[in-house]
């Protein structure tokens, strides 16, 4: 069983660094284990970058092992300098107990918190929020040494630019996150993305000096997921791939996975599914001979919009893209209609009836009037999906839509929204 696990960590590209590789393969084949990923809430969702770690952490859950999810109320409120060229902007109180909210209930799509091997949630502000700063310098800070710490590469890679003494002390306390668990959950092994390592190896070092010497814990880091061309993954055109329906709708979500390069699409299927190994070899072969059927990236599509938004969601998003492929758009809703052209070119126009005509021309939908009565007598204007054809035709309030917007085609691809104001 644990062998087939750690195989196929490597065979998804996983596994980046280990502490122990042979120690961690012996106590999974031996024990059931717990073991821990932290999410410090920067923000009230997490993206799709975030949630690599976690679902390696679920890999270990399907294979028997119980995962903790820790959510950082205290880590958050001192801000990671991994990975970062500058300071964080420190939230206060209030928000940062709004964003552990909306990441909690993220956590809860993608863990099973139900069964023998529950998923386990905890908040690090619990232990950390009580104790006082001489409890923090006597108990933990004399154990870990300045040269150890300036070793590592968050804080190393900072000390030009500046580094204030509260981020510097931030492997410290993720160390006491890794210790209390050691202690009051048996968790034996942290999970984290490849710019974590500095914090994980000062757990290992906070739970070595506390404890006997042949006391075991493990590490493990997952690499950095890009893109073929060598550009950032995880950013869409309107900017980061959220799992909030609100910041990034399940339709914009599904989108961005279905436009996974061909060079991409077998690696995020192993990265972020749970599809079996012949499954996605299988759609390989689909990539590699029948490219234009997009068969692996609808899969990789499907699976994500399910896994993090639920099947409605999914259905919905697969009904707007079918009516946008086909033109169809009477049959999508309005609020489904407002979502799925929220990224075309937007024109303001003023709430009046108006000759198509003029109206189109005013619309800088077509050049000019004589272009925009060829454009309506030859069918090549729709309005939210109604092709009109008679120049005649008067725009008016039946044709807004909840009387603020509407879109309108020219031909097959040119998409407008109009906004009335």
């Amino acid at each position: 069983m644990t062998n087939s696990l750690i195989e196929d960590l490597q065979w998804r590209g996983l596994l980046y660094q280990q502490t122990d590789a042979e120690g961690m393969e012996k106590l999974l084949s031996t024990e059931k284990i717990s073991l821990y990923c932290g999410v410090d809430p920067t923000a009230d969702s997490m993206h799709i970058g975030h949630i690599v770690p976690l679902l390696t952490l679920r890999r270990f859950q399907m294979h028997g092992h119980r995962p903790i999810l820790l959510v950082g109320g205290a880590t958050g409120m001192i801000g990671d300098p991994s990975g970062r060229s500058e300071e964080r902007q420190l939230q206060t109180t209030d928000q940062i107990d709004l964003n552990v909210q909306g990441i909690k209930k993220q956590m809860e799509r993608i863990f099973d918190f139900q069964s023998e091997n529950g998923a386990q949630m905890v908040n690090n502000r619990d232990w950390i929020g009580p104790m006082s700063v001489i409890e923090f310098l006597r108990d933990y800070g004399k154990l870990i040494n300045i040269n150890y710490m300036l070793g590592k590469d968050s804080i190393a890679s900072r000390l030009d630019s500046g580094l204030s003494f509260t981020e510097f002390t931030y492997t410290l306390i993720q160390g006491i996150d890794f210790n209390h668990l050691f202690n009051h959950y048996g968790c034996r092994v942290q999970v984290g993305g490849s710019d974590q390592w500095g914090n994980i190896t000062t757990g290992l070092e906070m739970i070595r000096k506390t404890h006997e010497e042949e006391t075991k814990a493990y590490g493990i880091t997952i690499p950095l997921v890009t893109k073929a061309d060598g550009t950032k993954f995880g950013k869409s055109a309107s900017g980061s791939v959220w799992l909030d329906a609100q910041k990034t709708s399940p339709y914009e979500f599904y989108q961005f996975w279905i436009n996974t390069a061909d060079s991409d699409v077998i690696k995020y299927l192993k990265i972020f599914t749970f599809l079996e190994r012949a499954e996605i070899e299988a759609l390989e072969v689909t990539v590699q001979n029948e490219p234009h059927l997009r068969k692996a990236q609808i899969t990789l599509a499907e699976e994500m919009t399910r896994l993090v938004h639920g099947q409605e969601s999914l259905d919905q998003a697969v009904r707007i893209s079918q009516a946008l492929f086909s033109g169809n758009l009477k049959a999508l809703t309005a609020s489904e209609m407002k979502d799925a052209f929220k990224d075309v070119p937007t024109v303001e126009m003023e709430k009046e009836d108006k000759n198509i005509v003029d109206f189109i021309v005013e619309a800088t939908v077509s050049p000019s009037k004589r272009q925009a009565r060829e454009d309506v007598t030859n069918g090549a204007i729709s309005i939210n999906g109604e092709r009109i054809t008679e120049i005649g035709y008067v725009v008016g309030q039946e044709d807004r839509l909840e009387d603020e917007f509407m879109i309108i085609r020219r031909g097959k691809k040119n998409y407008k929204m109009i906004k009335f104001v």
